[in-house]
């Protein structure tokens, strides 16, 4: 085996021994994900380095890679179920995108452009706050960054019992919150504090506040 591929598997198992375990992330599937994809091949070669120290990555242009176990606890708040229809909203780098599909989920990506091809994932292009409802409804919309209100389509294209996890900011405070939709209302709860960088513009938008 190369000394690198070698390197970098040695490198994802102490990422996931050090930093998803003992965060409260015991899903089997979401810790065999993070043990077998390769989170440096979503970063420019540049960046490679950094990608199982535990950090935000900035990627430029306002984007970032999520500190793994902010990650991995979105993940396991999302409560996934084998073969469901997951929207990722601000997929950029593609690496949530990644874990989801590995996880046995089909997977839209949506972005202002498509990102890496990868197994299991379909990539839409348009804006952030519209979400993709040409491929709804979803079991789970998964928000890759924070915003500061869930815009209103984003609940519009959840199917019923349909859950909504993502970060939001407000007075310079981030939340992990999760919506679940009730009689076609979405309710939306904090579960746990958690850093994370506004997604292009999602910083102001007309939609639920919580």
């Amino acid at each position: 085996m190369d000394q690198a591929v070698l390197d970098d598997s040695i490198a994802r198992t102490m990422m996931v021994d050090g930093q998803i375990r003992p965060n409260k992330v015991t899903d089997p599937r979401i810790i065999a994900a993070m043990r077998s994809v390769p989170r440096e091949r979503f970063l420019p070669p540049k960046l490679a380095a950094l990608a199982y120290v535990d950090i935000e990555v900035e990627l430029g242009g306002g984007r970032v890679m999520a500190q793994p176990m902010v990650t991995a606890r979105l993940l396991q708040l999302a409560e996934l179920r084998e073969g469901e229809r997951v929207l990722v909203i601000g997929a950029g780098h593609g690496y949530s995108a990644a874990l989801l599909a590995a996880c046995g989920v089909a997977v839209v990506a949506l972005d202002d452009k498509a990102g890496v091809a990868i197994r299991g994932v379909t990539w839409a292009v348009g804006p952030l706050g519209a979400g993709w409802a040409a491929g709804g409804p979803y079991d789970l919309i998964l928000l890759d960054g924070a915003v500061a209100e869930f815009p209103a389509a984003f609940a519009a294209q959840l199917a019923p019992n349909g859950r909504l996890v993502g970060v939001q900011v407000s007075g310079g405070i981030g939340r992990a919150m999760r919506g679940v939709v009730v009689d076609g209302s979405l309710r939306v709860v904090p579960m746990f504090d958690c850093n994370a960088t506004m997604l292009p513009g999602l910083a102001s938008v007309a939609g639920f506040v919580f």
